[in-house]
């Protein structure tokens, strides 16, 4: 058990080494691999140790940022959770990786008698263990997703025909395979007839390489010059925004000087700018101070707004907003943070869990959003432009970025704020996911933060003018607009339904074999009591 623990731990620690910072890709791969075979010819129960323990080891670095000013009760207290996932997937993963055959299945899906890595098996129960893990509870937390880990590799491509669970499954199915290799190695075969157990893998892995390397994706259309102020912050931390209006003018002298660039002719006038998440930290809707000073830099640039606020409503409750700041007109359209997050921007059951940490009442009380955002935005060399905003975690959430784009959004922006986790990997692990999605969606993204990281990304999943973080910059470029939709968009959610189907299929049919199995290796008396 001691070699399967290390097994597991090792597997959980490659899965960190995949995200960044690190963001060595391939270790994923080795990740999945590990801990399939930590859990091969397992019982159930130790299924489920060895993956709560690997799952520790790959959430505890990978979210250590979680408590970076809030201490180690909330980061381990979400580690925990998003183990418990990987914990059950372990506990699956024993399940079908058992000693009895599935005689009623194919050869390719159960080739062999005995405890057996099973490398479809595995990859399908990878893409219902996210699907579960990022949909609940309180909306889910779809975060450390194999399919982030992908992020500038080759196989990123793919996101724009099977979507990110496909992405996922893919990575899982290599790493299944890389297992069923090291264990047929380990169990004295060849190194050659290992590594082609049948011919049909070894096919489809190289088909889906080619593919994942020559597919292109498209980055025509006409293109729109765009300007996103990274305005930073006084402070790193939760006070960020404990200076009245210190943000907001950070962001409007950041945006100033742009402006003057653009006059002197050092900078092409864009059709848009974009402000990050909290980049106004008060409510310019009812402090006049701050609604008379984006206005001001509305006319004063000459061109559409999108600011990151806070408004003081639905009273007594708060929104996390994106407004639309339109030259001469003021705030023109708004959308609502859909998925605030829970144990954040709101606390569930505050009063219950009061008693284990008073860090609970630092979370906020915000209201959610029920309307998808797009900003029907007027531009003076691009007509009417169809913009998305996101706000900060939404990014993570395969409906919410899906289904703008699928009411025509031709571009997407993500604001978000990462004050509050200082100089740790999360600002990176969030670009990653928007480069994965850009990917997906066939759209480009500006991803825009207070205090960076941020960056241009065209839909390859590219980043142009990325910047550092807790540094001011106003970033530009021109990107292409796109109304075209991809095959993951199109498919929407179908296959990640289709592949949690089967395995929660193969599971049934896995737990039926192994006591049909049992009962033939028992005595007639003992069925008989069993009955």
């Amino acid at each position: 058990m001691i070699s399967r623990l290390a097994l597991a731990v090792a597997g959980g620690l490659c899965l960190w080494l995949s995200f960044p910072g690190p963001a060595v890709w391939p270790a994923a791969i080795v990740g999945v691999a590990l801990l399939a075979l930590a859990t091969k010819g397992t019982r159930a129960r130790a299924g489920f140790l060895l993956g709560l323990v690997g799952g520790f080891a790959c959430m505890g670095p990978t979210l250590h940022w979680a408590g970076t000013y809030v201490g180690a009760v909330p980061w381990l207290a979400l580690s925990i959770t998003e183990s418990v996932y990987l914990a059950l997937m372990g506990m699956a993963c024993s399940l079908v990786q058992s000693a009895r055959r599935w005689e009623s299945l194919p050869h390719w899906l159960s080739p062999a008698d005995g405890p057996h890595v099973r490398p479809v098996a595995i990859a399908l129960l990878w893409v219902l263990q996210e699907a579960v893990r990022d949909s609940m509870p309180f909306g889910g937390f779809p975060w450390a997703r194999l399919a982030w880990s992908t992020a500038g590799s080759p196989i990123a491509h793919l996101a724009s025909i099977f979507g990110a669970p496909g992405l996922t499954f893919v990575v899982a199915l290599l790493g299944g395979w890389l297992a069923l290799t090291i264990d047929r190695v380990r169990r004295g075969m060849p190194p050659a007839r290992a590594i082609l157990p049948r011919l049909w893998p070894v096919v489809a892995g190289l088909a889906v390489l080619g593919v994942a390397v020559v597919y292109p994706t498209p980055t025509s259309g006409k293109k729109m010059q765009v300007l996103a102020i990274q305005g930073n912050v006084p402070t790193a931390g939760l006070e960020f925004n404990a200076q009245r209006r210190a943000v907001l003018d950070n962001h409007v002298k950041v945006t100033d000087a742009a402006a003057q660039k653009i006059k002197a002719g050092t900078m092409k006038e864009p059709a848009l700018v974009i402000w990050p998440e909290n980049s106004s930290d008060i409510d310019p809707t009812r402090n006049v101070d701050a609604g008379t000073e984006i206005v001001r830099t509305v006319d004063g640039i000459g061109v559409p707004l999108i600011v990151g606020a806070v408004l003081s409503e639905p009273a007594p409750k708060t929104s996390n907003t994106s407004l639309l700041y339109l030259p001469d007109k003021g705030i023109a359209a708004r959308y609502v943070k859909q998925h605030p997050v829970p144990f954040a921007e709101y606390m569930p059951y505050r009063s219950f869990f009061r008693h284990f940490s008073s860090a609970v009442d630092l979370a906020g009380n915000f209201a959610a959003g029920h309307k998808t955002g797009l900003f029907r935005v007027p531009t003076r060399t691009n007509g009417v432009v169809k913009v998305a905003p996101v706000i900060c975690f939404e990014v993570a959430y395969d409906s919410l970025t899906r289904k703008p784009v699928q009411d025509g959004a031709q571009i997407l922006t993500v604001q978000t704020n990462n004050a509050t986790f200082g100089h740790t990997a999360e600002s990176e692990q969030q670009l990653a996911i928007s480069q994965v999605r850009a990917i997906e969606l066939g759209r480009s993204i500006v991803h825009i933060s207070t205090v960076g990281v941020s960056g241009l990304i065209t839909p390859d999943g590219v980043v142009h003018d990325k910047t550092s973080l807790f540094t001011p910059k106003a970033i530009d470029g021109a990107l292409p607009l796109r109304s075209a939709e991809t095959l993951a968009v199109r498919l929407g959610a179908v296959p990640e339904w289709l592949g949690c189907g089967i395995a929660l299929l193969l599971c049934g049919i896995a737990l039926a074999g192994n006591r049909s199995s049992r009962r033939r290796s028992l005595s007639p008396e003992e069925v008989h009591q069993l009955v």
